[in-house]
């Protein structure tokens, strides 16, 4: 990412896929720290439900670390989204939303 600052706004209903190509989810909010003046979290909604089935359920959304993320551009790329699916106890950020 090369730092160059955007309205947090322009994050919200981009598309999010992993650095594999695969389709993961829309960002429908933004987590911030606001005493840092950071995002910190994607949360996402209209999830590729063959990704998550087994950790939303049922649930609509999932909040990712914004660490994951690779790239903001037309879409939002991140990091190892199937991999660490696969490894839940990898990062404990993840939650069902």
């Amino acid at each position: 990412m090369d730092g160059t600052p955007q309205e947090i706004t322009n994050l919200v209903g981009r598309e999010v896929y992993s650095n594999n190509g695969v389709f993961v989810g829309e960002v429908e909010d933004v987590r911030l720290n606001v005493d840092a003046c950071a995002v910190t979290g994607l949360a996402l909604g209209e999830l590729n439900r063959e990704l998550f089935s087994d950790v939303v359920g049922n649930e609509n959304g999932v909040m990712i670390p914004y660490r994951w993320v690779r790239a903001v551009g037309d879409v939002v790329l991140i990091n190892d989204t199937i991999e660490r699916l696969q490894q839940p106890d990898a990062d404990e950020e993840e939650v069902a939303v």
